[in-house]
């Protein structure tokens, strides 16, 4: 990364705190006053030494310079509360805005985005990498400013006491300083590769642990496991080389304190050689204060270093943050139309979509569909039916002609509008690991208990929630784990039938439920489509006769349509699918 995209990430880093300019403001000037006071003190103890415990031995004055020490070092105490409080306080403020910003573009993306990206390096995002940002804020920045006035003041000190002296303690700081950037240049390195790590080991876990079932299903737990051990390593190796470059650099730096130390003593000693006691006691308080600033001049040095460290992961977990929120060839473009009758004929004219270039799946498809008509499309896999639902719910955009509704583009329409117009239930449900009220509400609050209670009955499924230890308060676990995928189907209907949407759509809702279930879902399938538009997607035959209109699709266009009658007279593709299925059953 260069220097001027450095600067850059750190400048906008930065332009997050313009809210909580306050906190700043407070956080600051504590950590500045407590800069400027620690320095102050080996000279003020220095001073006492010298003029009144071996100078003027005033017992009085020695007691008042001791008060004055201990209101020092209790007002720093003060300080450090203080500034190390508003500190996290800005930190945990700016991280708070900038996760939800994270998440808030995430829900903004186009489904193609996540098709792309491993779900645990958005994880990673959204924890790590905005965890890692926490400490440029709540110590980083603040830090390396009061430490830099500590060095300003420390040398300025030194000088005004005694410049020969200053300078010679002085000598081994260009070393230290070249030392620091070799050390920089370790780290940087380090953070880089153990920030890939860690986004490794998040995507493999997290796969993992989804597809558990499938991992044991064909033994490969051993695989999987000599796998991880190896991403694990490469996180280690990145994570050992951090630590190998701090355990050789912080004893260096002490090495070099306690060499400036040592020679400290040592021009002690040649001074003191040959000289009066009093002229020996007059150098005392003056060496004193000298140890005192060698070790912290010395100290805000190594910690300028650990805090660089700081900024150096925070700026590179910040460009990887950043380039998740500069994405915008996904971000859903949204319409303006908020009202609009969807009471109306969807119509698609000549669509064509591609979710790779040049590998079309819908090719110059047109299908009207009236109001209130239930159409089941049926096809192999591949065929394009699935893609049809993703595009009318704008989960991903056509790359040509127009899916209208009436005389309305469904572009022009504002996002939250179509899709609250609009249910889907799919073949895979969805459910959080929640209770099953709030799996259908979604969390609506305006949607009551005895809605869904009067839904549920309609559907069919009240019978097995009461069921349920707690009933609708029951908490099924993570996907709905602890219900059958004939429930998580029933529920589903449910979710769609209280919402009552102008629009439904049902992808292949019945192909991996049992025949009981079936029946069921069937039930409910007839109250859903009753007097609104409906689309049906199936695998099972027997669950389309009754539709309006039956369309048949093969590599992403429409080779025939018709009634269930109709197409059968044809002889054709949909009579083939139909024998396949149903010859060997004897229908």
């Amino acid at each position: 990364m260069s220097q001027k995209l450095q600067f850059s990430l750190f400048k906008r880093l930065l332009g997050l705190i313009k809210p909580y300019r306050k906190l700043l403001f407070l956080a600051a000037a504590a950590t500045i006053l407590l800069a400027a006071l620690s320095p102050t003190r080996p000279y003020v103890i220095g001073q006492i030494i010298d003029r009144y415990l071996l100078r003027d031995k005033d017992p009085n004055m020695l007691l008042m310079g001791s008060i004055l020490v201990l209101i020092m070092l209790v007002s720093e105490a003060i300080l450090q509360v203080v500034g190390t409080y508003f500190s996290n306080l800005l930190a945990q403020s700016v991280i708070r805005d900038l996760r939800q910003k994270v998440i808030r573009h995430f829900m903004q993306l186009r489904i193609s985005y996540f098709d792309k990206n491993p779900v645990g390096a958005m994880v990673t995002r959204v924890v790590s990498d905005v965890e890692a940002i926490t400490e440029v804020f709540s110590s980083g920045i603040m830090d390396i400013a009061a430490d830099l006035l500590s060095l300003v003041l420390i040398v300025l000190f030194m000088f005004l006491t005694d410049w020969q002296l200053a300078l010679m303690t002085l000598i081994p700081v260009p070393i230290l300083v070249y030392a620091t950037r070799i050390f920089a240049k370790a780290m940087k390195s380090s953070f880089q590769q153990e920030r890939q790590a860690v986004t490794k080991l998040n995507t493999f876990v997290q796969e993992r642990l989804t597809g558990m079932s499938l991992v044991q299903l064909f033994n490969r737990q051993k695989k999987e496991a000599a796998q991880f051990e190896q991403i694990n390593a490469e996180h280690r190796a990145a994570h050992i080389k951090a630590v190998w470059a701090n355990s050789i650099f912080f004893p260096f730096v002490e090495l070099l304190s306690s060499l400036s130390v040592a020679a400290l003593l040592v021009w002690g000693a040649l001074q003191a050689s040959g000289k009066s006691e009093q002229e020996v006691s007059n150098m005392f308080g003056q060496l004193f204060a000298f140890v005192f600033w060698i070790s912290q001049l010395y100290r805000p040095i190594r910690m300028l270093a650990d805090k660089f460290n700081v900024l150096q992961r925070g700026t590179v977990r910040a460009e990887r943050i950043f380039a998740v929120l500069d994405e915008h060839t996904d971000v859903q473009a949204e319409g303006n139309l908020t009202e609009i009758d969807f009471n109306k004929d969807l119509i698609f004219k000549e669509v064509n979509f591609a979710y790779v270039e040049d590998q079309p799946v819908i090719r110059s498809l047109n299908l009207t569909i009236k109001h209130g008509q239930t159409i089941a499309i049926v096809g192999a896999t591949g065929s394009g039916k699935t893609t049809l639902v993703n595009l009318l719910g704008r989960f991903y955009e056509h790359q040509s002609g127009q899916i209208l509704i009436g005389d309305t583009p469904i572009e022009a329409i504002d996002l939250k509008t179509l899709r609250r117009h609009i249910a889907i239930v799919l073949q895979d449900v969805f459910l959080f690991s929640d209770t099953v009220l709030n799996n259908i509400t979604l969390g609506d609050p305006s949607i009551s208990l005895q809605q869904v209670i009067a839904a549920a009955k309609e559907v069919g499924a009240h019978e097995f929630i009461s069921a349920l230890p707690d009933q609708y308060g029951h908490q099924i676990g993570e996907r709905g784990g602890s219900l059958s995928t004939g429930q998580r189907q029933l529920l589903s209907f449910i979710r769609a039938y209280v919402y009552q949407p102008d629009l439904l759509i049902l992808d292949e809702a019945t192909s991996s439920v049992d025949t009981e279930s079936e029946f069921l879902i069937q039930q409910a399938t007839e109250k859903l489509t009753k007097g609104r538009t409906s689309i049906v997607i199936a695998h099972r035959l027997s669950t389309i006769r009754s539709s309006d209109r039956i369309i048949v699709m093969e590599r992403g266009q429409i080779i025939e349509q018709g009634s269930h009658e109709e197409l059968l007279a044809m002889n054709g593709h949909y009579k083939n699918l139909f024998d396949r299925q149903y010859f060997n059953q004897g229908l």
